[in-house]
């Protein structure tokens, strides 16, 4: 089976690379998790998102920046997760490191608790190791992070701080 291609977990489940033609539901699944994370959004200000974000995603995709799967279930598609790419000058190891962000975890609420997130999350993560990915991080709400600590992720070895501009 071709890794990159579709891989079926079990029965009328479906884990997909995501690819142009699906990029529109991506992107309208991302902005159902920005209102359920961050609250309520205008409908004028979500044509400006979607506008947004299929010039990116497509972008990004063309161009190696980004991938994400699709887990549909019953030919409904209810679970994503993304993951932006960036190469960064290395060090005294290696000169030119990729770093992978995962962005865009969501399971609709109906298809919750069922293992899909899991899924998505591991097919990533296993994408990001054939590409060669030296780390992956990505923000968490408190009801991801046992998900993702159980897949190893921890606090950075060194302070991570931000400054908004």
């Amino acid at each position: 089976m071709n890794r990159d291609k579709n891989m079926s977990i079990m029965g009328l489940i479906e884990l997909n690379l995501l690819d142009r033609g699906k990029i529109s539901s991506f992107v309208n699944y991302r902005i159902e998790y920005l209102e359920e994370m961050q609250g309520f959004i205008s409908d004028s200000y979500k044509e400006i998102l979607r506008e947004k974000f299929n010039a990116y995603f497509t972008g990004a995709i063309d161009e190696g920046r980004f991938f994400g799967y699709v887990l549909k279930e019953d030919d409904k598609e209810v679970s994503f997760g993304g993951m932006v790419l960036k190469e960064i000058p290395g060090d005294i190891n290696k000169p030119l490191y990729t770093e992978g962000e995962i962005l865009n975890m969501y399971t609709l609420p109906e298809a919750r608790k069922k293992g899909y997130s899991s899924a998505v999350l591991k097919a990533l993560i296993d994408e990001a190791e054939r590409r060669g990915v030296s780390k992956i991080s990505l923000h968490t709400s408190k009801d991801g992070e046992r998900l993702y600590r159980s897949f190893g992720f921890c606090e950075p070895a060194f302070p991570v701080l931000e400054r908004g501009l």
